[in-house]
């Protein structure tokens, strides 16, 4: 019998790598999707990749009544819960948005497991919990501190996570902490699709070197890295897929919580990336440079050694292929 996986915000950047991995694997897989960041169209994209189907649910995880009905219709055994809203910069300015999404999106889901002893969960948070951290590289070990309602949300569900555990240790959590996922499927049928002008440096600069935006803006070029950029640890979105799959062979037999770092342990700095997208796209990225912006680090990438070691899980990609498939996606990419 295959399992029963629900994914939350399943049509999504991320979500949709996840389901097509998950499908690959043959494991059932279920979506519920509010539609708020993501687009029906994606389901199609996965049936062509991966010749099966999703079973779809327009819902938003806030939406308690529907989702006990969804609960009760499917015994599902586990949930990938990747449902809330995503950018730091509109958390500032909302963030009543973010906590009602998020922080209440994650006690509602939790209730509705707990109601039908559903007590497995894989939830998506993000690096930006260590704040600015100061040595490098980042392991679980080090001090979590947020900068913005974005990351703050993300820390509270971990903590509400841990608190369920301490009450229920029937349930079996795997929290997994995303540096940057990037990149895109390599068939080039499902990627990243910010609406309006995106936020991060990937789509923005493959919008730079399809003429759809004029230049790239980099703020600072006075860090104390190897070329004067602020260097990131960028994961491919596909390696980062895979980690969700190896997660939910481990999270079942083991009950407990684990907390996981997903990054490849490498930093590239912005002018690396622009380089990247040069030999990609045999194109020239016009850039600039600027001021640097408040709040930002010189450096953050991860020490994924634990996750490396618990889930028997590795990086396969490297900036050229991230840069590949990226630059595949902004130039092939079906109107969403």
């Amino acid at each position: 019998m295959m399992e029963k996986i629900l994914l939350t915000g399943g049509i999504g950047y991320i979500g949709s790598h996840i389901c097509v991995e998950l499908l690959n694997k043959g494991y059932q897989v279920f979506v519920v999707d509010n539609l708020s960041n993501s687009s029906k169209q994606v389901l199609s994209q996965i049936e062509v990749i991966t010749g099966r189907n999703v079973t779809f649910f327009e819902n938003d995880v806030r939406d308690k009544h529907n989702l006990i009905k969804i609960f009760k219709q499917h015994s599902f055994d586990s949930v990938i819960h990747l449902a809330g809203l995503k950018s730091i910069n509109d958390s500032v300015k909302n963030p009543l948005d973010y906590y009602n999404n998020n922080v209440i999106g994650a006690i509602t889901l939790l209730e509705v497991m707990s109601m039908v002893n559903c007590k497995s969960i894989i939830f998506s948070s993000s690096a930006s919990v260590y704040g600015a951290a100061n040595i490098m590289p980042i392991s679980e070990l080090c001090h979590v501190s947020t900068t913005n309602p974005y990351a703050q949300t993300k820390l509270v569900i971990e903590n509400l996570l841990q608190d369920v555990f301490t009450s229920d240790s029937d349930w079996s959590i795997s929290i997994l902490r995303y540096f940057n996922p990037v990149g895109a499927h390599q068939s080039g049928l499902i990627g990243e699709s910010p609406s309006g002008v995106p936020n991060n440096l990937f789509p923005y600069i493959a919008k730079v070197a399809n003429g759809k935006l004029p230049k790239l803006t980099i703020f600072g070029n006075d860090y104390d890295t190897h070329d004067g950029t602020g260097i990131r640890d960028y994961i491919h979105v596909v390696d980062l897929a895979k980690a969700h799959l190896k997660s939910l062979e481990v999270i079942k037999p083991d009950s407990k919580v684990s907390v996981l770092n997903l990054g490849t342990g490498k930093g590239y700095s912005v002018l690396d990336v622009v380089r990247g997208f040069e030999v990609a796209s045999n194109r020239t990225i016009p850039y600039e440079f600027v001021a640097r912006r408040k709040g930002d680090v010189a450096q953050c990438y991860a020490d994924p050694s634990l996750a490396f070691k618990l889930l028997n899980w590795k990086t396969e990609f490297k900036l050229s292929q991230m840069c590949q498939d990226a630059w595949n996606w902004e130039k092939f990419s079906p109107p969403l």
